[in-house]
């Protein structure tokens, strides 16, 4: 078998740039579930990056957004990306994003983040998981993120408004966190919305308890 070709990340077409053009804008559920509601645009800290594809979209809506990348290799790639992005005509989104690398564990702390957001790679729940040759790939680079809960409890005691943590729609709730205040689920992906601080008690910004789509 002929062996795969090399991980790539680009801002400037293919899947992403479909999106920016056909998504839906804010009415898709990832800019829901942060909190785009109602004309507010929140920061985000995206706390385990990957291909920047959710933090592209959030930045193309108007959000300052963090992108926090652990694994070496992958962060080189979003450096490139967003290097070779920043003369094109994504500019001004990839102007909203600024990359760091380490663990988010370790950095969200000092960074009093408005909004975070969780996408752990988890083990695959079934070979049908492993057929996109792009996320055999990510799996190689990145591993599994064993130490997810840990990260989420980090998050919960770190952000000011809500952690947002992105899982597979059919999954059980994450191990060892409390009740999620709402969801906001799609055909195969679930974001479990946490509502901290102020915005736990009495607010209810942004939430909308009809609002799974």
């Amino acid at each position: 078998m002929d062996n795969p070709p090399p991980l790539t990340i680009d801002f400037t077409s293919g899947a992403i740039a479909h999106r920016l053009r056909f998504g839906g804008g804010r009415g898709q559920a990832l800019p829901r579930a942060v909190g785009m509601k109602g004309g507010r645009t929140p920061d985000v800290v995206d706390a385990t990056a990957g291909l920047g594809r959710d933090a592209f979209l959030l930045a193309s809506l108007g959000a300052q957004v963090t992108l926090i990348e652990r694994s070496e290799q992958m962060h080189a790639l979003l450096a490139d990306a967003l290097a070779r992005a920043a003369d094109s005509d994504v500019a001004g989104i990839i102007a909203r994003m600024t990359l760091l690398h380490g663990d988010a564990k370790d950095l969200l702390p000092d960074l009093a983040p408005e909004v975070v957001l969780v996408d752990p790679m988890h083990p695959a729940r079934n070979k049908s998981a492993l057929v996109k040759k792009e996320m055999r790939l990510i799996r190689q680079i990145v591993g599994v993120d064993s130490d997810a809960p840990a990260l989420m409890k980090v998050a919960l005691g770190c952000a000011r408004k809500r952690v947002v943590l992105k899982w597979p729609q059919k999954a059980d709730l994450m191990e060892g966190l409390p009740k999620p205040s709402h969801q906001i689920t799609g055909k195969s992906t679930r974001y479990d919305v946490f509502m901290v601080g102020a915005s736990a008690y009495g607010s209810n910004e942004g939430f909308d308890d009809n609002s799974r789509s």
